[in-house]
């Protein structure tokens, strides 16, 4: 067993992070998840939220968004949609995207409602302006 993981971080456009660290808090479909060296091998959707990697006492985090994650062989690999570090956010976009979602579930808006897709939105949102809030 390793004392610590390999992590790769990837979108369609590009390479997020390559990082050995010691432990991952990951977003997947049906909650969050943690992952320590040693752990089981799976795969599993990735859902909308916050993804946490820890390098020593460091934490680093991104907003990341659908995709998928695998863990095997102390080696987690993450292929999301899209995937933010702070620095990389507008936060003041993403404050409009959520007010935009929060008024189509309101039903304030004049068009057709998707819901699942403005519950997506919202979410992805929400993600985005906690990881900009975050000091790296």
């Amino acid at each position: 067993m390793a004392d610590r993981l390999t992590l790769e971080i990837a979108t369609p456009t590009r390479l997020v992070v390559t990082e050995t660290v010691d432990e991952i808090v990951i977003p997947g479909i049906q909650g969050y998840f943690g992952v320590l060296p040693g752990h089981a091998a799976f795969l599993t959707i990735l859902g909308i939220g916050e993804l946490m990697y820890r390098i020593g006492r460091d934490e680093h985090y991104l907003a990341v968004a659908n995709g998928f994650a695998e863990v095997r062989n102390d080696k987690v690999i993450v292929l999301a949609d899209t995937a933010e570090r702070p620095s990389e956010i507008d936060r003041a976009r993403a404050e409009r995207a959520r007010e935009r979602a929060e008024r189509r579930l309101a039903g304030r808006v004049e068009e057709e409602l998707d819901y699942t897709r403005a519950l997506a939105a919202l979410a992805r949102a929400l993600a985005r302006i906690l990881t900009a809030g975050r000091s790296q």
